[in-house]
């Protein structure tokens, strides 16, 4: 600590003496010729023509020698090695240089040669200060062993790498890797799916009312309207009324809020992919969501193919379709398909699982399928005809009233999306709606609530209608092979510091 100290103390001994030199440490304007991977791209070209480049970016390594000095200079493409000579830039600004620290942002003009050691470098012209650090950054030291780069005293605490991700995308390449990946994908997904001519659209993060998902909202006030209002917990509501107003095929990637537990694959803040798509249904968001997810996979990763450890994924049409009830039989050798509720109980007890009394069959269905089935789910699945009491926004299935065309994707064992044929029938529509309100009534705080607005617009009539959700973060996380979903977005919420 006292370490640390002293070289913050010593950073703004710098910061003081270039003020005295009437040297501005922050200036308005810097200016910047080339990115270093144009340097790096051409180098025998830049060294042969002497052509006069100017760079920007970080210092990183340095050593000076009486009138001489060398550095690192990174910026987002690259490192590029710099030499200064008194003798080249001049004996004012070399006293600029004697105050440049490690962490500094910097500008150097100069042209490209190799030094006698034959290291590609940038001989100063000219120097300039963009910006002063004042704090020191941690410390990563690279060796080679046994012919293998090694990295040293890394910055690599999971706690302090969320917290000040701009040290951890400083410090640990790897993770700017994945959010360039990141946005590789959301490229491939807005360029999927306007290729299918569906449209963007925009709808309200604050609501009067919130609803689309079984979830408890973040509330805030309006201080104006005196109201209030609810952060999104889905998109869906919105996008039907669009469906209704004629838009035939819309999207949104955007974020959704849930006042809720935080675990390795929940944030109360999270991004998801909403499409509708008007006569449609729940078959023709399986043949989307197949193909969206394996064009993803060979236009960002060239491959249809995801190995985790000892096991390969296949994203190759078709993926298996099979329903909830089928798939619990297959596991258990339980057959639920009666929907007998006392059955039912008396397998969960049997198997130790919670029940609640306030839960029918259909909610205990769920359970017994998450108990056993979900791990078991490592290649691509569709889960389909979920139970009615649980899919308040899908529609029937034809010939069985306990069940809707309701699908979760599932891949090694984790849910990536949802997706409904959609309920379209305004009167049925109200009666779920008014189901889902008693069961607040009893307690349950994440049960939908009664949208007049909603529920008018569809009296006004919407054709049939497919609908999706998928959950970009976890996406992400199949892609980059990561366990937790703070890994990929970039600010996680985080516990405070005590």
């Amino acid at each position: 600590m006292d370490n640390i100290k002293q070289v913050i103390g010593v950073k703004k001994q710098k910061l003081k003496k270039l003020q005295d030199l009437k040297i501005n440490p922050y200036p308005n304007r810097c200016k910047r010729t080339h990115k270093i991977i144009q340097l790096l791209s051409k180098k025998e070209e830049y060294i042969k023509n002497e052509e006069v480049v100017t760079i920007t970016g970080r210092l990183g390594a340095m050593r000076r020698m009486g009138k001489v000095g060398f550095g690192n200079i990174s910026d987002e493409s690259g490192r590029i090695q710099i030499f200064v000579k008194k003798d080249q830039v001049g004996e004012e600004n070399y006293k600029i240089f004697k105050l440049f620290d490690l962490g500094d942002f910097v500008q150097i003009e100069g042209n490209c040669f190799n030094t006698n050691r034959g290291e590609f470098s940038l001989r100063a012209h000219r120097v300039k200060i963009l910006s002063k650090s004042l704090l020191p950054l941690p410390t990563v030291k690279e060796k080679v062993v046994d012919g293998k780069k090694k990295r040293f005293d890394e910055f690599s605490d999971i706690e302090l790498r969320y917290r000040k991700r701009y040290l951890d995308l400083l410090l640990n390449p790897e993770v700017k890797e994945i959010f360039q990946i990141r946005a590789k994908i959301l490229q491939k997904i807005r360029e999927f799916l306007n290729s299918k001519d569906f449209m963007e659209v925009e709808t309200p993060i604050l609501q009067p009312l919130y609803g689309g998902a079984n979830a408890r909202p973040f509330v805030t006030h309006h201080n104006t309207l005196d109201i209030d209002l609810y952060m999104r917990i889905a998109l869906e509501l919105y996008h039907k009324r669009l469906i209704v107003g004629g838009i035939e095929r819309i999207f949104e990637i955007g974020k959704n809020f849930r006042n809720e537990g935080m675990d390795r694959s929940h944030n109360p803040e999270f991004t998801m992919l909403e499409l509708y798509q008007a006569y449609a249904d729940y078959n023709d968001m399986m043949d989307i969501t197949e193909e969206m997810i394996l064009y993803i996979a060979k236009e960002v990763f060239k491959t249809d193919k995801l190995p985790f450890g000892d096991k390969i994924i296949s994203l190759k049409k078709p993926w298996r379709r099979a329903s909830m009830i089928e798939l619990i039989k297959e596991e258990t050798g339980f057959d639920a398909s009666n929907f007998d509720l006392e059955k039912i109980k008396s397998f969960c007890e049997k198997h130790e699982l919670e029940v609640d009394e306030k839960s029918g069959p259909g909610k205990l269905i769920e359970e017994i399928f998450e108990a056993f089935v979900e791990d078991e789910l490592i290649q691509p699945t569709f889960v389909t005809d979920f139970p009615k009491e649980i899919s308040p926004l899908a529609k029937e299935k034809p010939g069985n009233s306990d069940l809707t065309e309701r699908f979760e994707l599932f891949i090694n064992g984790n849910e990536y999306g949802n997706a409904f044929t959609e309920l379209n029938d305004p009167v049925d529509q109200r009666e779920r709606l008014e189901a889902q309100s008693k069961l607040r009534e009893m307690g349950d705080v994440e049960a939908n609530v009664v949208d007049e607005d909603f529920l008018e617009a569809m009296e006004y009539g919407m054709p049939p209608t497919g609908g999706l959700g998928l959950g970009i973060d976890r996406l992400i996380m199949l892609f980059t092979k990561k366990s937790s979903i703070k890994e990929v977005i970039l600010f996680p919420q985080m516990k405070p510091e005590e």
